[in-house]
């Protein structure tokens, strides 16, 4: 079959789920508070918002639902070959504007950080392994970070893994092994737990493989209740979804964190998106639902940078109380503005334009 008629037999774009949408925006918040009170509560049992990090396996929950509803009728139409270009165009130029982001932080911060100790080579390449998402846990000044410019991308690296799978072998097998997979990865998320303490890894070169675990679980999770249709319908709409997400995030640490986390991932995230999946925002909320959604991923792509400048800043100048809670809610509100601006301005305009130019060379 030619590429032109493979292209015009592709079913129109689907619509989204809007809650599902708008969840994603609540989590990306929840990380970027985390981040922020990661350098505030030294004992992360005083963090408010100590599970935040867990925002990730909902994002690859959330992903193995929307792939499988995206993708799973339609693959084998399109072809490996667009499927990996709509992954690329969707999900790359943020990836690289992170790692401009998170290396101008690194060259110019004005509160600290130390860029002389690192050769020119070293920092180039260090750049070059960001933008290309190839692991390079080398920069101490970044907590020897899996991507040195932009730590958040290790769950990234991971989504293009989830990806390759879904586009190789996941779309093709038949539920009953699909559900198997997830029974085998939800024991590989117990044991990571257990050995770890908690599912805080994945970012760090010892972490390395506690990454595939979270994503293995939660991402197949996501597509198992996309094909055995799942869905719960309800009333909850947006702030009743938003709530129920919150609380995961808001759980207390304890010494119970090997048993508590793997309770909310292998159970309440996947029931939360069969609730979100089944309830619809109000006509009021609907618009903030969007907006939350669509501003979810520049957000969680490009935080990063500014939380390194206020971890010197906060541990040179010492903040407390009013200030440092002003400080906190504004950079918030300041991280939000901008990830809303690179996306009108660079992540809409580059991703239209790589689509028409595909288009163009169909």
């Amino acid at each position: 079959m030619s590429t032109n008629n493979t292209t015009s037999t592709l079913p129109p774009t689907k619509q989204h789920f809007e809650i599902l949408d708008g969840l994603r925006g609540v989590a990306a918040l929840a990380v970027v508070v985390f981040h922020f009170m990661e350098w505030v509560y030294t004992d992360p049992s005083q963090n408010f918002i100590g599970h935040g990090f867990l925002a990730v396996d909902f994002f690859f929950c959330l992903s193995g639902f929307v792939i499988g509803y995206a993708y799973d009728d339609r693959i084998g139409k399109m072809g490996l070959r667009h499927f990996f270009i709509s992954r690329i165009i969707r999900l790359h130029p943020l990836v690289i504007a992170g790692s401009i982001l998170g290396l101008l932080a690194f060259l110019f911060d004005p509160f600290g950080g130390h860029p002389e100790l690192y050769s020119t080579g070293k920092v180039i390449l260090t750049f070059l392994c960001s933008i290309f998402l190839i692991p390079f846990p080398t920069i101490a000044d970044r907590a020897f970070n899996l991507f040195s410019f932009n730590a958040p991308a290790w769950s990234l690296f991971w989504e293009y893994v989830a990806n390759i799978a879904y586009a190789l072998v996941l779309y093709r097998i038949a539920r009953s092994y699909l559900f198997l997979l997830t029974i085998l990865s939800g024991l590989a998320v117990c044991f990571v737990a257990y050995q770890s303490g908690n599912l805080l890894g994945g970012w760090s070169g010892p972490t390395f493989w506690d990454g595939c675990a979270r994503v293995s679980y939660s991402f197949l999770a996501g597509l198992l209740i996309y094909r055995s249709n799942w869905i719960i319908q309800n009333k909850l709409g947006f702030m009743g979804m938003a709530a129920l997400l919150l609380l995961a995030f808001l759980m207390p640490i304890s010494q119970w964190n090997w048993l508590s986390e793997p309770l909310v991932v292998l159970f309440y995230f996947p029931l939360l998106i069969a609730l979100g999946a089944g309830t619809t925002p109000s006509p009021r909320l609907k618009a903030l639902s969007r907006f939350s959604g669509k501003i979810s991923y520049p957000l969680y792509m490009t935080h990063y940078a500014a939380l390194w400048m206020f971890g010197n800043y906060y541990t040179s100048h010492k903040p407390d109380g009013m200030q440092l809670t002003l400080i906190i809610v504004a950079g918030v509100m300041a991280l939000t503005v901008a990830a809303y601006l690179v996306m009108v301005i660079y992540d809409i305009p580059v991703r239209r334009y790589l689509s028409a130019n595909r288009a163009g060379r169909v």
